[in-house]
Order: C-alpha cells, then sequence, then structure tokens
C-alpha cells in the first residue's frame, strides 16, 4: 500500500510541477523537498537530509521553508531516539558516554531545526514546540 502511495504521490507533484505557475527555482526546490520526503519514507535518512539542504539552498518561501527545516528535525530527532533505544536493547548502561553524547548531540540539533521552523510558522508543528518546551530547548524561540 505504501508503495502505492508514493507511486500516486510522485505522479501528482509531477502534474503539479508542470501545471501550477511557478519559477523554475520553486520547481527545483519542490523536486529536492519530494526526493527528501521520498528517500525519508524508506529510511535513507543521510539521501534525505542531502536533498533537505539542497531544497534549504533554493527555497525562498518561509512557509515551504519551515516543513523542509521540521522534517530535517524529525530526521535528527529520530537518529536520537534510535541511539538511546539500541543503547538500551544491549542492556548497557548510559554510562557509555559516547552514545549519551551523540544522542544529545542529535537531539540538539533536532531543537535547532525545529526552533527555526517554528519562527517561520508560528501556528505548524505543536508536537515539535511541545517536545522543545518539555526538554527545555524552546527558550530562544521567542
Amino acid at each position: 500500500m505504501g508503495n502505492f502511495i508514493d507511486k500516486t504521490f510522485t505522479v501528482i507533484a509531477d502534474i503539479l510541477l508542470k501545471v501550477l505557475p511557478a519559477s523554475k527555482q520553486e520547481k527545483q526546490a519542490f523536486s529536492y523537498y519530494r526526493a527528501g520526503m521520498a528517500a525519508q519514507s524508506r529510511g535513507r535518512y543521510a539521501e534525505a537530509l542531502e536533498n533537505y539542504y539542497e531544497a534549504l539552498q533554493v527555497e525562498e518561501d518561509p512557509y515551504d521553508r519551515s516543513y523542509t527545516l521540521y522534517n530535517i528535525g524529525l530526521i535528527y530527532g529520530n537518529n536520537g531516539k534510535y541511539i538511546y533505544h539500541s543503547q538500551a536493547l544491549r542492556a548497557q548502561t548510559f554510562d557509555d558516554e559516547e552514545y549519551v553524547e551523540l544522542s544529545k548531540e542529535l537531539f540538539d540539533k533536532a531543537a535547532e531545526y525545529w526552533r527555526q521552523a517554528l519562527k517561520l510558522a508560528p501556528d505548524n508543528y505543536p508536537g515539535a514546540r511541545n517536545w522543545l518546551k518539555i526538554t527545555g530547548r524552546l527558550t530562544d524561540l521567542n
């Protein structure tokens, strides 16, 4: 079912890119964003990040940039969670500074991108806003 949805989204996105009035730059930004979403949905996070970073280089619309920043935050946040969970599954203590520090770095990166997304679209992403608040990382948003 997921493959069908991905293919349908791709076809619709291609049609929209051809039909809607948009500049070459806007179309390029959307193409990168779409490629990032496709890679992210397949668990290819490095490829997704590359595409999202490319989208940020050409995307000028603040609202659209907020979506890209939010997705980058999701990748970093999920990777930080994965490191914590894999550490716990190995039944090791969290005294292993390497894993704790790496997880902290990834969560800090997620927070950085989510704060940027919320600055651009303050009414969006309630889950990210709540996570920032709970973890004490919301401080420099206002």
